[in-house]
């Protein structure tokens, strides 16, 4: 398989001097859908922050074979589309149209495109007729589903979604997981919801305290209690 993402020994350090990766290796393959898994502080925001070069640091960073710097990078930030784990970090228009349209239009494509794009997008995620809505005034599971559409627009190759289930009642959250399972591009989910990993992943990756402490098929990571119990993804034992 095409190795699509490859990191080597990557580390680091907040401003503070606080460690949040440490010496991280991984390789995402095209086609996966690849779960980061870990405690709230584990560093997997930060390592996602890492794959659309928003943060560099040491270590290499590869994307589609080449690594990321000052020459690529405006092409990285189209092949992965990251989604923020609060919509409200990624919704600043007055118009769902407007959201969805911004990065079409920075990018030069015509009204008529731009149109198409949009429109199709909106379907794809289930937001058709909701164009001229402020993104403000929806419920945060459609958030969710407009602040997608905003990466999908652009058409990326691997979309990187931080945390997809926080803050979504059951209904919307497997409402999102059946959008996420449609999606045929390469996907890296962080999160701690074990059930949406479970349902949505193949291969699972334990983060914790900035290290990568295992990997592997996601039914046999999750099936490993002590594993998941040592990392804080399972309750621990009561006398």
């Amino acid at each position: 398989m095409e190795e699509v993402v490859r990191i080597e020994n990557l580390s680091f350090c907040y401003p503070d001097g606080q460690p949040a990766l440490t010496n991280v290796n991984l390789t995402i393959h095209r086609g996966e859908t690849v779960a980061l898994i870990g405690p709230n502080g584990a560093g997997k925001s930060t390592l996602l922050l890492h794959l659309n070069g928003i943060l560099r640091s040491n270590g290499l960073v590869e994307v589609f074979g080449r690594p990321i710097d000052d020459d690529n990078l405006k092409e990285v930030r189209r092949k992965i589309g990251l989604v923020f784990q609060n919509p409200d970090d990624q919704l600043f228009s007055p118009t769902v149209f407007d959201d969805v349209a911004f990065g079409l239009i920075n990018l030069g494509y015509s009204e008529a495109e731009v149109r198409q794009s949009v429109a199709s997008t909106l379907d794809w995620v289930g937001m058709t007729g909701h164009e001229q809505r402020s993104p403000h005034h929806l419920s945060f599971g459609e958030k969710k589903r407009i602040a997608i559409a905003t990466v999908l627009s652009m058409n990326p190759e691997i979309l990187v979604i931080d945390e997809p289930s926080s803050n979504l009642d059951p209904r919307s959250k497997w409402a999102l997981i059946g959008l996420l399972k449609r999606l045929p591009m390469t996907k890296i989910v962080a999160s701690h919801d074990l059930e949406l990993v479970q349902a949505l992943c193949q291969r699972a990756i334990i983060l914790d305290q900035g290290r990568v402490i295992a990997e592997g098929v996601t039914e046999h990571i999750l099936a490993d209690i002590p594993l998941l119990r040592a990392h804080g993804l399972a309750p621990t034992e009561v006398a």
